[in-house]
């Protein structure tokens, strides 16, 4: 087994925990908040799958990009929230219930709306692109919706082993996932510093501030709801957007680097974004 294949394996393995963990917090309340709340539900579809994927197009198509740049800011604007995203919208104020709710919600609404809004940009690009919903299903299902429910089985019927054995899947979870992002820089810092220039880091920084600047702009009257909302909205799941360039665009063997160009853009501005609303509304 290469470092790579660890890297894989080892991050897999702390994304499932971090979400069971997670789980184990979840209440049904919490999963179906956004469901109950119509208004809530259409302003955080309108915010991500509408407004942040228009901003990449129109950025993609404005900039002379790297094709691999191109790929990764369309396939991240159409993906859904990241499964170990609740964690920062926590630690930044959002209610429990708004940011595990908008979790499930947009996890499961991606299943309709990825595969839609490839087919909408392959017929205004006249581009074959696709991807079948029972793939993203499947990555939804497996990295969110599985281990989300396992937890919520556990604290169900067992809740005193639940609050045991929650900081416990958190800390494995977090320890695993520090190591696989070093590993992950290690090997993709190269080619990622490769696609800097040509006006890529001014694309993503825009597309990530359109994004930050829509959920905070339609996130609703609670501070935290903005805030949960606007970086859900500038950090997507990077597993669906990689799902996305391989099926489509197999050739691009850039797209990774390119999307963790993506996210190191997205953290460095979420974190900002974070310090600058935390004080009064």
């Amino acid at each position: 087994m290469d470092l790579e294949q660890l890297a894989k394996l080892t991050i897999t393995a702390s994304v499932l925990l971090l979400v069971f963990a997670l789980g184990l917090r979840v209440t049904i309340g919490d999963a179906t908040y956004l469901f109950r709340r119509p208004a809530k539900f259409a302003r955080a579809l309108l915010t991500m799958y509408v407004i942040v994927p228009a901003v990449a197009v129109l950025l993609a198509w404005m900039f002379n990009l790297h094709r691999a740049v191109e790929i990764a800011l369309v396939a991240m604007a159409v993906a859904p929230v990241p499964p170990i995203l609740p964690s920062k919208q926590l630690r930044l104020g959002g209610r429990a219930k708004y940011v595990y709710g908008l979790l499930i919600a947009m996890s499961l609404s991606a299943i309709v709306t990825v595969p839609l809004a490839l087919e909408i940009l392959g017929w205004v690009f006249r581009l074959d692109t696709h991807i079948n919903a029972a793939e993203v299903a499947k990555l939804v299902g497996l990295t969110v919706l599985v281990p989300v429910v396992a937890g919520l089985l556990v604290r169900r019927v067992a809740a005193v082993l639940a609050e045991r054995v929650e900081p416990l899947a958190s800390k494995l979870g977090t320890a695993l996932q520090v190591v696989a992002l070093l590993a992950i820089l290690i090997k993709a810092l190269p080619p990622t510093w490769a696609l800097v220039g040509n006006g890529t880091v001014l694309a993503i920084s825009t597309v990530v501030a359109a994004a930050i600047g829509a959920g905070h702009w339609l996130g609703g009257p609670d501070p935290g709801d903005r805030r949960s909302l606007a970086i859900a909205s500038s950090m997507r799941h990077p597993g669906v957007a990689l799902a996305i360039a391989r099926l489509n665009f197999p050739e691009e063997v850039l797209v990774p680097a390119a999307i963790l160009l993506f996210i190191l853009v997205a953290v460095v501005a979420t974190s900002i974004y974070g310090k600058r609303s935390a004080g009064p509304a």
